[in-house]
């Protein structure tokens, strides 16, 4: 995350066109991913309750073993009150099994206070069978699925799907 994007701020999330706008954010990040056959290309944003930007990352970002979400709450004080209230967006659903590190992007944000979660894309199981969406239900998180925005994820990561 760079300085200037730490505040930044959009529009205030909500369903809609607010949570349109922080997922489309999201893919285009996900466009900056280092390129691989071994993991998907992910975008992740998480944006406070007035609308300013709190993190953002995206797959390998800083490690090759980075994941969006993992990247995007890795600069946040885990102890700001803002996530209490925040969204997090992000392109393809949080993973919720994983071997390159101890804890999944769901365990991550499970691990955190953020109430909302809005994706883009169920993840296929071309790796791992996810089931990070009911998980985080089952904690009690929102969970919004924007399938209408899925088609920009699929173009990101077609050299997996082919």
């Amino acid at each position: 995350m760079t300085a200037a994007s730490a505040r930044e701020r959009g529009p205030v999330p909500a369903e809609g066109a607010a949570d349109a706008h922080w997922l489309e954010r999201a893919i285009g990040l996900s466009r900056s991913c280092p390129p691989s056959t071994t993991a998907f290309s992910v975008g992740s944003v998480v944006v406070a309750a007035d609308g300013l930007i709190l993190g953002e990352g995206y797959s390998r970002r800083d490690d090759p073993l980075d994941h969006a979400e993992e990247a995007a709450l890795r600069g946040i004080d885990p102890g700001d009150p803002r996530l209490e209230t925040a969204t997090i967006y992000t392109s393809l659903e949080p993973c919720s099994a994983r071997a390159s590190r101890p804890r999944s992007c769901t365990a991550l944000i499970l691990g955190t206070p953020i109430p909302r979660v809005v994706m883009a894309w169920r993840e296929p199981a071309l790796f791992v069978d996810c089931d990070g969406a009911e998980r985080l239900t089952a904690a009690g998180r929102s969970v919004v699925e924007r399938p209408e925005l899925a088609e920009g994820v699929r173009e990101v990561n077609a050299h997996l799907l082919a």
